[in-house]
């Protein structure tokens, strides 16, 4: 196994572990985050996993903020959201999902052909935040 610290183009760091298996070497390419015990994005095997919440004084916001950090980590991995196999949003109020639904609609576009899965539920969620939404996409 080995491990090692780059820095991309964007001056951010990722951390790529080789392991080797039967059929070869598989990598998992970790983007480092700002938060302790957990990276902004992880990759491997061409799938990217990423979450995210943002400040905002309102849903809108909120989600607004949440989807262009989310568009960040994802172009960090080489990927987009028109890759974005699944997206799980979770709500601290399911009464605010047409705010939601509002700004992620407007975010996806109209080409239903670029459009995800998606679930969308309640759960309690810490501090001020609203929404926190999770996304599994392929690299472009």
């Amino acid at each position: 196994m080995r491990n090692g610290l780059i820095n991309n183009s964007n001056g951010l760091h990722y951390v790529g572990v080789a392991q080797q298996n039967k059929e070869g070497v598989m990598t998992i390419n970790r983007y480092k985050g700002s938060a302790a015990g957990r990276n902004r994005c992880v990759e491997h095997g061409g799938v990217v996993y990423t979450v995210a919440t943002a400040p905002g004084a309102d849903i809108q916001e909120q989600t607004r903020n949440s989807l262009a950090h989310l568009d960040e980590s994802l172009e960090m991995a080489g990927s987009n959201k028109t890759c974005i196999l699944q997206a799980q949003i979770f709500l601290s109020d399911m009464s605010l999902k047409s705010g939601m639904d509002e700004v992620w609609n407007d975010w996806m576009g109209d080409d239903w052909q670029n459009w995800p899965q998606r679930a969308c539920v309640g759960a309690p969620l810490a501090g001020d935040t609203l929404v926190e939404i999770i996304l599994t996409a392929v690299k472009a």
